[in-house]
């Protein structure tokens, strides 16, 4: 039977190594999520001022986020 080898890393260090890279992966996902969000604002922003353009209106302006 062949030993096991356990991490020699301390069982405090690796609660610390989770929890380290569960916040860096909650930073990760708040930032998709917020770039994400101000994506979909910029496009619907630009799609409503083509189809003010496409509709053949004389004066569109982009519209304003309100």
């Amino acid at each position: 039977m062949s030993p096991t080898y356990r991490s020699f890393a301390e069982p405090d260090q690796q609660a610390a190594n989770r929890q380290s890279a569960s916040l860096a992966a909650l930073a990760v996902t708040l930032f998709l999520v917020v770039v994400s969000l101000y994506l979909i604002q910029q496009l619907r922003g630009q799609a409503a001022f083509q189809d003010c353009v496409l509709s053949g209106r004389a004066a569109c302006t982009p519209l304003q986020a309100q």
